[in-house]
Parts: structure tokens; sequence; C-alpha cells
């Protein structure tokens, strides 16, 4: 290959003495679904193996606590103090380098947050925790760190720089941003100690520099050093990047990389920029790296929103920044950095950034994408590979999102398709949303799925809707039905009327919303809709039944949608419902039974969807073997159409 397409992207970095082979490193992301004495289970290997076989040069773990007793911030979080977790550590280690990749541990500790949910687990710590100064937070009391600790914690980091060292890992990570324990003693704010330990910034860096002192001595020279810092925390209070150049340039001197990340987890207003969401453009934090890079001699690695190669390749050529860490963007497809490499980045699976990963990480432990079904799952495709069943002929019926996978998962497990849309486009119904601008990444992804198709082989039928008739003549063996479902539309007096329109139909052509309007439901397809015609210049209130966004479990796109919806003003009604619509607006119901009206000149609905299921359930002795996904079972998500889709197609034939 005489040239490259992203030439500056796959160039080789030396840090240290350690050799990486590009500049796409694999951000720390952490892997929550641990054994019952939290360590890592078989899947977490496979999860991070899987990126360094995607073409990372370096791919980092999730954190690795270097204190059990007073550095863990949630009892499923690894202790690399812990002896039993050596050799599931270097298991790992081993996965990520056999692929030619670096594997990086990260070490942190979550100073006052720490222990906040294992005093019931009656541990030695008692829920105890310690920060850079005494204070009350969320009912406990927060111990001042005594020097001693802070010496005792020091030689910890120490001690577990030398452990990931021995269980094969090339580089360490300190974690020094994000609101944790080295975070904490950085913050001006938060370290008003009097000690030398705090106070003035050369004070306030005493601690972390310790930290990168110790770690050198215990992994020995040429040996790689990263810091991950807030180069900005990015909220009323916080520090500002000029706070942050200057905290970068005291570690200078110490370490082979500065990560150059933002924002403190603590703060709601900026969890959704540290890890940003749709509502933040493409690279929003990488004029934080750039800030920092001009400032310091040392490599500098940028973070947050990137996965545009084309804006990726000129960061790094303009000397913006040295390296890019990507997480959500690796978890959306895996193979992205070899995709590049090969020069085809409309193969590429987009992230949308609708944060489902990092939702199903805080409640359930796994990072399941919504577009790549194989995220937590990795272990399990794993096996499927190696027991593909018999070509069969499939007819998938619906292509949307859930038929498009369906369709496109058994055509490259070997099957002969024919995927039928009774309209003249792929994406189904969600492809009324693709010309929103925080939903673009849709749109991209949309495209490129049917792109994938047409590769695949896959017999596309459009305008043709999917009958018992059809389906029998078509013979096939296998019949996924995703037909989908309809908006709902609920029996409340006035819902025929005129100034009534569905959320659907507004999406397609705003312009149908009028000056003023209430939407009704609360849901994700509402309150977008409330700031998707906010940012149009027209007024949109919302009404919700219950007291809060009904966010479907994806509690951190809720959180982006509240700063999002506190940004702009939107009012939102929860604990009211709808009574009935008059020609000049709604009457409801709230929380206390008092009667309300709201005015507006156009009510839209967004009440949720109806499953299409007697259109499936028409088909079921059409062939021998029949499935149902997505939402005509019954309206989820796309993660959930996606994973449905996904994991039927990859066991047709195995029976």
């Amino acid at each position: 290959m005489s040239q490259m397409r992203y030439p500056h992207l796959f160039e080789p970095i030396t840090l240290g003495k350690q050799l990486f082979l590009n500049r796409l490193f694999a951000a720390p992301t952490g892997y929550r679904n641990m054994t019952y004495d939290s360590i890592y289970p078989e899947e977490a290997l496979q999860y991070y193996r899987r990126k360094a076989m995607g073409g990372c040069a370096s791919v980092a773990t999730g954190e690795l606590i270097v204190d059990t007793a007073y550095g863990r911030g949630s009892p499923n979080q690894i202790c690399i103090d812990n002896p039993s977790c050596r050799i599931p550590l270097g298991k790992l280690a081993f996965a990520i380098s056999r692929y030619g990749a670096v594997p990086t541990a990260e070490l942190t500790h979550a100073g006052m947050y720490s222990n906040r949910t294992l005093a019931m687990f009656g541990g030695k710590s008692q829920g105890e925790a310690y920060g850079p100064v005494e204070m009350e937070l969320s009912g406990r009391l927060i111990r001042e760190m005594p020097e001693s600790m802070i010496e005792e914690t020091v030689a910890k980091f120490a001690e577990a720089a030398a452990t990931a060292k021995s269980c094969g890992f090339g580089m360490i990570m300190i974690h020094m941003g994000h609101g944790w324990g080295l975070h904490q003693f950085l913050s001006p704010t938060l370290n008003t100690r009097k000690d030398k330990w705090g106070g003035s910034l050369e004070n306030r860096c005493r601690y972390p520099i310790a930290v990168c002192q110790a770690v050198r001595k215990a992994v020995g020279p040429g040996f790689p050093i990263e810091v991950r810092i807030s180069a900005s925390e990015c909220y009323a209070g916080g520090y500002d990047i000029d706070e942050g150049v200057a905290i970068a340039k005291q570690l200078e001197p110490f370490v082979d990389l500065i990560h150059a990340s933002v924002g403190n987890h603590e703060v709601e207003e900026v969890m959704t920029v540290t890890h940003p969401s749709m509502f933040q453009p493409d690279g929003c934090n990488v004029k934080y790296a750039e800030a920092v890079k001009k400032a310091v001699g040392v490599p500098v690695a940028a973070v947050g929103a990137l996965g545009e190669p084309e804006q990726m390749e000129e960061i790094v050529a303009s000397g913006k920044a040295d390296i890019l860490e990507m997480a959500r963007s690796l978890i959306a497809d895996p193979d992205l950095p070899n995709k590049l490499r090969r020069g085809k980045p409309e193969e590429v699976r987009p992230c949308l950034r609708c944060l489902h990963c990092f939702s199903n990480q805080q409640l359930h432990g796994v990072k399941y994408c919504a577009v790549n079904p194989e995220s937590g799952h990795e272990h399990e495709t794993i096996h499927a590979m190696n027991q593909r069943g018999p070509r069969k002929k499939v007819l998938v019926a619906g292509g949307g999102i859930g038929g498009m996978e369906a369709a496109l998962t058994a055509a490259q497990y070997g099957h002969s398709v024919i995927l039928c849309e009774a309209s003249g486009v792929l994406g189904g119904a969600i492809r009324c949303e693709e010309a929103v601008p925080f939903k673009q990444k849709l749109g991209v992804y949309l495209r490129r799925q049917a792109l994938a198709l047409e590769k695949a082989g896959v017999d596309i039928r459009l305008n043709t809707p999917v009958t018992a008739a059809l389906a029998e003549s078509l013979a096939p063996d296998v019949i996924i039905a995703a037909f989908g479902a309809r908006p709902a539309v609920p029996a409340i007096p006035g819902i025929d009327g005129p100034n009534v329109v569905l959320a659907e139909a507004v999406y397609q052509d705003p312009a149908r919303a009028g000056e003023k309007s209430l939407i009704l439901g609360g849901g994700l397809v509402g309150v977008e809709l409330a700031i998707y015609l906010n940012m149009l210049g027209r007024q949109a209130e919302v009404v919700e039944m219950l007291d809060e966004i009904s966010d479907g479990g994806n509690i951190i796109h809720a959180s982006a949608l509240r700063v999002e919806i506190a940004h702009r003003a939107i009012p939102m009604h929860f604990g009211t419902r709808a009574e009935a619509i008059t020609p000049e607006g709604v009457r409801c119901r709230d929380k206390e039974g008092r009667e309300v009206f709201y005015p507006a000149d156009k009510v839209i609905v967004a009440l949720g969807q109806k499953p299409l299921q007697a259109e499936a359930l028409a088909l079921r002795t059409c062939a021998p073997e029949f499935y149902m996904i997505g939402d005509c079972l019954g309206p989820k998500n796309i993660a959930n159409a996606t994973a449905q889709a996904h994991d039927i197609a990859i066991n047709i034939g195995r029976i």
C-alpha cells in the first residue's frame, strides 16, 4: 500500500522505551460485571481483547483500585492489591498484547467518594472515607487524610504499578481526573489544607507528583507512565483550563504522556461533557488537549466524542494532540482502527452517543451498545462463530433497525436472505429523526447498514409488504418478523381534532408543530422533540404523567436531557395527566388533583407505541422456523431490537 488515507493516525510513537503502533488508543472503560469476589471474569478478558484485535495501539483497563480498604468507589471495582486478581490480570494483559497492542493499567483511588456503598458489607473500613479536608458529604463524615495515610497511599500506587508490570502490562495510567482521589487534592476548591499538601498550586500537586515519582521507582526507567487529568472542571466553581495547564506543567517532568480529559463525575451538569452526549459537537474536548499541548513538551492525548476520521487525522496532523483516546467509538465498532487503516471509513459503525452503554454499565455492570450487538457478548459471539449451522433461506419481514440487523447478521453467517420492506426506504419509523441535528449519527448508521446489506448480498425488496401469501410463495426455511410498531393514540377527548398531530409527523416536518406546542408524553421521543423544536425557535412544553423523564432505563442520557432542558428553559409538567384537548389547548389534572389548562396552537402526541403483533403473527405458520423481534414484540429501544436480531440470526440452523 503506497499511500495511506490517514497517515498521521497510523504513525508509530514511542513513549518511554515502548513502541506504540499508531495514535489510536482505547481509553479506560470499566467492566463491572465481576465475580462475587470482584475479580475479572472471562467475559472481561474478551471485552478488552476485542479492542486489541480491532487494531488499537493501546488498550486500557477500567479503574484498578490501589487500596481495597480506603480507595474503592463501588463493590464491583477491581482491587489490584488483592492477590487473587493477579492471574486474571495476567490473562487480560496477555490477551491484549498478543495482537500487538500495549495493555495499559489504569490505577486510581476514589478518595472522599470511597466506600459509599461498602459499609453495608461490614468490611474493614466500615464505610470510612478520607479526602483532602474534613467535610460532610451526602450525610457522611469525610475525614481529612492524615499525612501518614497520604504516604501509605503513595506506596500503594507504587505497589500497584509493580503488580501491573509483573502481570504483563506495558504502561501505567495514573487517574488524576474526573473527581477521584488525586483530582480532589488538585482542586483549589476542595483542597484548602494548611499544610504542605494543600493551598498553593505547588502544594496541591505534591501528592500527585509523589505518586508519579513512586510509580517511576517501582516500574523503572523507560517504562511509560501516563497521567489522566481533568484539564478543566467545566462547571461554575470548578477550575478552568488555565489551572489545568498549570497542573499539567507541574506533572510534565515526571510522566511520558498527559491525557487531557475534563470534568467531574459527581457533577451532573458536566457528566455528559466528560462523556459527551449527542448534544455536544464532535471532538468537543480537543480544545483542552490543544491548550495543554501548547504548554508542555511531552506528548498529549485528547479524548471525548472522537470518531470522525477526517477530524481525527487533522487533530494529529496539526499538532493539537499526539494521541487520540477513544471509548464509546470503540464500543460501537472495535474494528474502527483496522477499517481506517484500510481506508474504509464508510464501513465504520458510528457511535450514536446515546449513552445506552454507560447507562447499562451503571445499572447492570455490562456495556450493551445500541448499534453493536456484540458489545457485552463478545465471548458468546466467539462461540457462535465456531458453531454455524447449515445454510438456510431466511425471509426478514420489515426493514427497520431490527430487520436490517437480522438480515445482515444472517447473511454474514452464510444464509440466503431476502429482506422485504413495505416502504420505499430502509430504516423504519426512526428515519423521521435523522434530520435532527443531534441525531445525525443515526442517519449515518442507517445509511451504512443499508450499504453493508448490499455488500453482504442480501436480496432487498422495497415497497413489498409481507403477507402470508407472499411468505408462502417464497418458501423460506426461516421467517423473522420485524414489523415494528405504530404510535399509540389513547382515547382522550379531542385527540382527533385538527390541532393534534403525531410526534413522528412533526419530526418529518417541524412546520406542523405551529409556533406554540404542547407535547403529550415525557419519554425520550417527546423530550427530544421539545429540544429540537426549541432549537428551531418554536415554543414547546411537555406534559408527563410520571414524576420524571420516562427514560426507558437510559439514565445517563436522561441526565444529558435534564441539562439541555434547563439550558433551554423548556417547561416540563410532571405528574400531570391530559384529560381533554380543545382547540385552545389541553385540560389536565396535576398530581394534587387540581385542574390546569395549558394553551397551545398544536398538541403533539408522543405517548408510546402500539406493537404490530397481529401482522407479525399472521406469518407464524408460513415457515418451519418463525421469530418475532423488536417493537412488534413490545416497544423498547434500538439496543433491544439490535440485540434480539443479532442473537436470533446467529442461532439460525444450529438446531
